[in-house]
């Protein structure tokens, strides 16, 4: 059969583009194409409008062929508006004749000849039969399916008699083709009715694609794996990050079996709803399976993917986020006071230790400022930004001391917290660790302890799981620590691991010149704590002023309790000050005399004996604090004597009288 459109040019007008409206295209080969014409002009400010004259297989290569620019709805009738909805992947509004129309279409068709016959696409409706009993309309009914039935069933009727046809635009021109009368089925009220539909249908779907875009850019920007899956398992979203871990297409995995495309994660989904873990191409992943709606499983489910390695580092930046502000540093490197030449060389090695993550061993008598040294190092380290945690290993009963270090989990001994707790070495996860008094740590927490620096893995009681930690140590003791080897108190191992880096704080009474100044830095704390002093020292120089005449005493005494002695000394001065009238603003000579001190500290001005056998007492002390620095830099110039010496600014016969004097 030829087309009854050929004689005809193919029409595709655009009547007009505005990006934004929806764009909807009519398509018709017959006489509905005038109609469409007929009625766009009230619809050029709603709708990005065509109309095309192609029908059938010309008309899905036209809306396939688009691209970017394919339309959003269709309009077409009959078997033609059939045929694209099945075919075309956009949707189809087809074009329904009212009861108005058939009444209308036949009452005029009447009027044309005796015999009619209405043909539809399509079984005939029920209500037109029951319309045309009940007025006794003489009406033969047909239809049609195909174009090819359409022109069967027009020429069937001619060769009965029938007169005129009524039906849509195919068939009106095949019957007039043919010799018949033909009445054309559709009303402008019927196509205003599609063209208003197909407007609702293409908002409708723009909406669902700009929320559809929107879901895709979050998923898209996850820094999970994510796939939502319906009842079978079908792939309906996945984002890309996922689609890289299983090596696959996103677009291509819609619509296909999650399971069909990687096999490999069979047996490794969870079954229910919550967490499991799987292995994908040699990553491990912790993957969480929910329901995609919360109308039930039938609604589909969505998995999500995140490396496990991620979730660890996440775990450990909230740890040693947590407890952030109760451990923080307070001290500074310019809060350690004193211009001698030994502090001056502790600085240099604050400073420089600052830049490694090696453990710290720092050694001084008991006052020397060991924490303040540690909290120094960790300012100017890249640990800043995360927790100083300090604990004293002596002032803890065995037990409770590990239980503070390691943590315990819950229900590990009576009166543990419920939910367990975290350590102390896990608090300070990727911080410092500043472990004060280290000799006086019991042997058996040694073992556990030198683990921990091994493995930087740490097992809370009651448990069997490691956790991983990152941290820094800094350790500090008054004791002489290769004593406590040869005592068997100690274990060598751990010394051999904490003494990497060293450092030691000469004591107090080697650092006369920074008596004074520590003595005033001191005063003016203790002023600024007393109401009734503060306005009385306004500055250093005042302070200074005031203490002038006990420089002499300070130095000769021997302080054997070094800083902490002496903020306890200055303390007693300050409280006296502040009850005392003898301090006028505008004096000019030293108020606080050698017989106040008397009164204040006679303990300085006249020692005691044992003071000065406690004093001959840390000066043996000290020799084995010294005779620890310089194996420890042995250790790190692997025994290179000359190196050793340059490095500690002395010659190799002190070098050998400072070793020997400590056996």
């Amino acid at each position: 059969m030829s087309n009854p459109a050929a004689s005809r040019p193919a029409l595709s007008t655009p009547l007009f583009e505005p990006a934004q409206r929806p764009r909807i295209w009519a398509l018709s080969i017959s006489r509905l194409r005038d109609l469409f014409f007929d009625i766009a002009g009230e619809y050029v400010e709603r709708a990005d409008l065509r109309i095309v004259a192609h029908g059938f297989e010309d008309a899905v290569r036209e809306v396939e062929a688009a691209g970017t620019g394919r339309p959003d709805v269709v309009i077409a009738g009959g078997s033609n508006g059939a045929y694209l909805k099945t075919r075309v992947s956009v949707p189809v509004v087809l074009i329904g004749p009212t009861g108005f129309d058939v009444m209308h279409a036949l009452a005029r068709a009447r009027r044309d000849g005796a015999k009619v016959a209405l043909v539809s696409h399509g079984d005939t409706p029920d209500e037109v039969r029951r319309f045309s009993a009940a007025y006794a309309l003489d009406v033969t009914f047909a239809s049609y399916q195909s174009a090819q039935d359409a022109e069967s069933v027009v020429l069937d009727l001619r060769d009965r008699g029938i007169d005129v046809v009524v039906g849509p635009g195919l068939v009106t021109d095949l019957a007039a083709n043919a010799g018949m009368g033909a009445v054309f089925l559709y009303s402008r009220a019927s196509v205003r009715a599609a063209f208003d539909t197909a407007l609702e249908v293409a908002q409708a779907t723009r909406r669902e694609t700009v929320r559809r875009q929107r879901l895709d850019n979050l998923l898209q920007h996850l820094r999970d794996g994510v796939v939502a899956l319906d009842a079978q398992g079908r792939v309906e979203a996945m984002n890309q990050r996922l689609a890289s871990v299983l090596g696959l297409d996103a677009a291509n995995a819609v619509g296909r079996v999650l399971l069909e495309l990687a096999p490999d994660l069979a047996g490794s989904l969870p079954d229910a709803d919550g967490d499991t873990f799987c292995t994908v191409r040699g990553a491990s992943y912790v993957v969480h399976r929910g329901p995609l709606a919360s109308t039930g499983s039938a609604a589909g489910t969505v998995l999500t993917f995140q490396e496990s390695r991620a979730v660890e580092r996440l775990d450990r930046t909230l740890r040693s986020r947590q407890r952030v502000q109760q451990f923080s540093a307070r001290y500074r490197l310019a809060d350690i006071v004193g211009a001698s030449e030994s502090i001056e060389r502790v600085r240099t090695l604050v400073k420089r230790y600052a830049r490694s993550d090696a453990t710290v061993l720092i050694l001084g008598e008991s006052g020397t400022g060991k924490e303040m040294v540690a909290q120094s190092m960790h300012q100017l380290s890249a640990r800043r930004d995360f927790a100083f945690v300090a604990i004293n290993c002596g002032a803890f009963p065995e037990a409770l001391l590990e239980s503070e270090l390691f943590g315990y989990e819950e229900g590990a001994f009576t009166g543990a917290r419920k939910g367990g707790k975290a350590g102390l070495i896990e608090v300070a996860h990727r911080g410092t660790l500043f472990l004060d008094e280290i000799g006086e740590m019991p042997l058996s927490l040694q073992s556990r302890l030198l683990r921990v620096l091994q493995e930087r893995e740490v097992v809370r009681l009651g448990s069997t799981e490691p956790t991983r930690v990152d941290i820094r140590v800094v350790a500090a003791t008054h004791r002489a620590l290769t004593e406590g080897i040869e005592a068997g108190s100690f274990r060598a191992d751990l010394y051999y691991r904490l003494n990497i880096l060293s450092i030691a704080l000469p004591p107090l009474r080697e650092r006369p010149t920074d008596l004074l100044p520590l003595a005033v830095e001191l005063l003016l704390q203790a002023a600024a704590r007393e109401p009734r002093l503060a306005g009385r020292l306004p500055d250093a120089a005042a302070a200074e002023h005031l203490l002038a005449a006990l420089d002499e005493p300070f130095r000769r005494y021997a302080w054997p309790g070094n800083v902490r002695e002496l903020q306890n000394v200055i303390e007693r001065i300050a409280v006296e000050l502040a009850d005392a009238d003898a301090l006028p603003q505008d004096s000019t000579e030293a108020v606080f005399t050698r017989d106040m001190l008397r009164t204040v500290a006679p303990e300085i001005v006249e020692p005691h004996a044992r003071g000065r056998k406690a004093a001959l007492s840390l000066r043996e002390r000290s020799r084995h604090v010294e005779a620890d620095e310089i194996r420890a830099a042995l250790a790190a110039h692997d025994g290179d004597r000359d190196a050793v010496c340059e490095a500690l600014g002395i010659s190799k016969t002190t070098l050998w009288r400072k070793l020997n004097a400590a056996q």
